[in-house]
C-alpha cells in the first residue's frame, strides 16, 4: 500500500485506541482535502483486521505487502472490509454526485454475517460529505445501533456540514496539512517522474496536501497566483483584467484551473485578512467569507463559471486599497 506521510501524532492516537481493545466504533477523520485522510483510513482498516489475526509486528498503520489480510485487501476481495465512494455514471470515467441510499443499504450484506477472518470488520465512506440526505439517515441507523465488532472509518473534508447526529456519534481526529518535509517525501513518492525542480515547485501550491498539488501539477498555478496578487495590489476599476480571467477559466479545457482558482483565491482573501488591522481587517474577513460560500456553492451546484469567477475576482480587487469596502 502506498505510504503515508506525517500525521504522527493521528496515528498514534488511533494505535492507542486500537492497542487498548477499547476502540470506538466510529471514527471521523477530519481536514483539509489532499492530506491523506482515504489513505489514513485505508492503512488504519487494514492494520485493524491484520492485527485481529495475530501480531503484525510492524510500526504504525503499516501492514506488511505478504500479509495474507494485506493481498486481500489489495486484490479487493476481503470478506471484512467495505468501502463507499461514487461510483461512476454508466459504466463511464464521470463520477456520480453522490454516494446513494442503495450503496449504504449494500452494507447489510457485511452486517448480516460474523466477521470471517478477523474479529472485527471495517467500513471505509470516502467521503461522507457525499452521502445524499437519505443515505446519511440510513449510515445514521447503523451508526446509532452499531453492529457487533464493527469500525467505521468516514472520511470528511467538511465535518461542519454533517449532520449533527452523526458528529456526535464519532471520534474526531484531525488531520493536519503536512510539513514541508513531509510534503517532499510524499510527492517524491507519489510522482517518481518528476525531477527536484518539479517538487520543489509544487510543495508551496500543495499547502501541505499532497493530493491537492498531484492534482494541480501542470496547470501554471503560479501563474494563476500571480493573476490573483495583480487583482489585490493594482485593483481592477475598469473590470478589465477580471473580465479576462473570467473569460480564460470559463473554458471547457481550463476546468482544472478553474477548480484551483475556487480552492486558492479564498485562502488569498484569508491571507491578506491576517496582515491587515482595525476596519482593514474586518472588511477582508467579510471577503472571506462571501468567498468561502461562493466558491463552495460553485463547486456543490455547478453555477457558471465566467460568472463566479468575475465575482471573485471582483472581491480580490476590492481588496486593493481604496476599494476595501465597496463589495462588502
Amino acid at each position: 500500500m502506498t505510504p503515508l506521510y506525517g500525521h504522527e501524532a493521528a496515528i498514534a492516537g488511533f494505535r492507542s485506541a486500537l492497542d487498548s481493545g477499547k476502540m470506538h466504533h466510529a471514527w471521523l477523520l477530519a481536514g483539509p482535502e489532499g492530506v491523506g485522510k482515504a489513505l489514513f483510513a485505508d492503512k488504519a482498516a487494514l492494520r485493524m483486521l491484520a492485527d485481529g489475526t495475530g501480531p503484525v509486528g510492524a510500526p504504525g498503520l503499516d501492514v506488511p505487502d505478504e500479509h495474507p489480510a494485506a493481498k486481500l485487501v489489495a486484490a479487493g476481495s476481503h470478506p471484512d472490509l467495505m468501502r463507499l465512494e461514487r461510483l461512476t455514471r454508466d459504466g463511464g470515467t464521470e463520477l456520480a454526485r453522490s454516494i446513494s441510499v442503495d450503496q449504504v443499504r449494500g452494507l447489510q450484506r457485511l452486517f448480516a454475517t460474523t466477521s470471517s477472518l478477523s474479529p472485527r470488520r471495517a467500513v471505509v465512506i470516502d467521503a461522507i460529505d457525499d452521502l445524499e440526505r437519505n443515505a446519511a439517515n440510513a449510515l445514521l441507523k447503523n451508526l446509532e445501533e452499531p453492529p457487533p465488532d464493527t469500525l467505521f472509518l468516514l472520511v470528511s473534508h467538511s465535518p461542519e456540514r454533517l449532520l449533527p447526529t452523526i458528529r456526535s456519534r464519532c471520534r474526531l481526529l484531525r488531520l493536519a496539512p503536512l510539513a514541508p518535509d513531509a510534503m517532499t517525501s510524499a510527492l517524491r513518492a507519489a510522482l517518481p517522474d518528476a525531477d527536484a525542480e518539479e517538487i520543489e515547485a509544487l510543495v508551496p501550491v500543495g499547502e501541505g496536501a499532497p493530493g491537492r498539488a498531484i492534482a494541480w501539477r501542470g496547470l501554471d498555478i503560479a501563474a494563476l497566483d500571480r493573476e490573483m496578487e495583480a487583482l489585490v495590489r493594482n485593483g481592477d476599476r475598469s473590470n478589465a483584467r477580471r473580465a479576462a480571467l473570467a473569460g480564460s477559466l470559463a473554458l471547457k479545457s481550463a476546468q482544472g484551473r478553474y477548480e484551483a482558482f475556487l480552492a486558492r483565491m479564498p485562502s488569498r482573501v484569508a491571507a491578506e485578512a491576517k496582515g491587515r488591522g482595525g476596519q482593514a481587517r474586518a472588511d477582508a474577513i467579510r471577503l472571506w467569507e462571501k468567498a468561502t460560500s461562493l466558491a463552495g456553492s460553485a463547486r456543490r451546484h455547478s453555477l457558471d463559471p465566467q460568472s463566479v469567477v468575475f465575482e471573485l475576482a471582483g472581491m480580490l480587487a476590492a481588496l486593493s486599497e481604496g476599494q476595501g469596502r465597496s463589495v462588502v
